[in-house]
């Protein structure tokens, strides 16, 4: 096991942030989940709203240590997005 894959902040006002988490178990390490930038393919459980908007309320996937190394290696295409982006800006 290692110790740099989960954080818990139990003094945060809104822990656990998600309904229905075992509370010792949320990690809060990606307290904001860096896969949602690429829309439907995160990989966890979301849904749109009518307005379009991304709604990871009953996601847990970013708060499980066993998804650390998951999340980790999808950052290349996050990286991959973020250059993406910043070539088509005038």
């Amino acid at each position: 096991m290692t110790h740099y894959d989960f954080f818990q902040n139990r003094e945060c006002e809104y822990f656990p942030c998600h309904r229905g988490a075992d509370p010792e178990s949320f990690s809060c390490l990606f307290c904001y989940c860096p896969l949602y930038a690429l829309g439907d393919r995160c990989g966890g459980s979301f849904r749109y709203t009518e307005n379009g908007i991304k709604d990871c309320s009953n996601c847990l996937r970013p708060h499980r240590r066993e998804n650390y190394r998951a999340i980790c290696e999808q950052m290349t295409a996050i990286l991959e997005l973020a250059k993406k982006n910043r070539k088509e800006k005038p």
